[in-house]
């Protein structure tokens, strides 16, 4: 070899360390290793599309599942406390009977007798113990939630929508009607 051969290498490297690749000497090289590169990029975002499509489908099922259960873990708390709060609700339906009973037994003496209101007063007590309590709606305002309306009658004495008159009483337990109180409601 000749040293001139030697030294073109070496100038050669020279240049190509020390100056910055323009776009015009090595454009076509540096493009070409760039595309190729986006094509392996392409081919493995196409070859893990499906894989990465199957773990976000995995992962949306697992959030939709925990879900679920959060749900069904709080749907059937609340309806455990329901079934304890109101689990009385029949027995305490069937208990009010005696209670008006006991109501008309007082109303039957003109003086009253003491051993029925001694019962009729434990027998309440009993049932306000257990969340029962009675809707006496007498001069208050209609509330079709509470009340069911017996007749309407007009009296110019009383505001429109109030009850006039109670021909039994209502109750709930726990906050939940049991019975409505039955009633005559003013409509002027």
């Amino acid at each position: 070899m000749s040293s001139e051969q030697k030294e073109q290498p070496a100038e050669a490297t020279e240049e190509h360390t020390n100056k910055e690749p323009t776009n015009t000497e090595h454009g076509n090289e540096e493009q070409q290793p760039e595309s190729v590169d986006c094509t392996d990029n392409d081919a493995e975002v196409e070859q893990d599309n499906p894989l990465q499509e199957q773990l976000d489908k995995a992962r949306e099922d697992v959030l939709r599942a925990q879900a679920e259960m959060q749900n069904l873990r709080r749907r059937t708390e609340r309806d455990v406390a329901n079934a304890h709060k109101f689990a009385l609700e029949k027995f305490v339906g069937d208990l009010l009977l005696v209670v008006d009973n006991l109501e008309r037994a007082l109303e039957a003496f003109e003086d009253g007798d003491e051993g029925i209101e001694l019962t009729l007063k434990s027998f309440l007590d009993v049932l306000k113990r257990f969340q029962v309590e009675q809707v006496a709606p007498e001069g208050e305002p209609f509330d079709p939630e509470l009340h069911q309306a017996m007749s309407m009658v007009p009296n110019p004495d009383m505001e429109n929508n109030t009850v006039m008159e109670v021909f039994q009483k209502g109750y709930t337990l726990n906050g939940r009607l049991v019975r409505p109180a039955m009633v005559v409601v003013v409509k002027n």
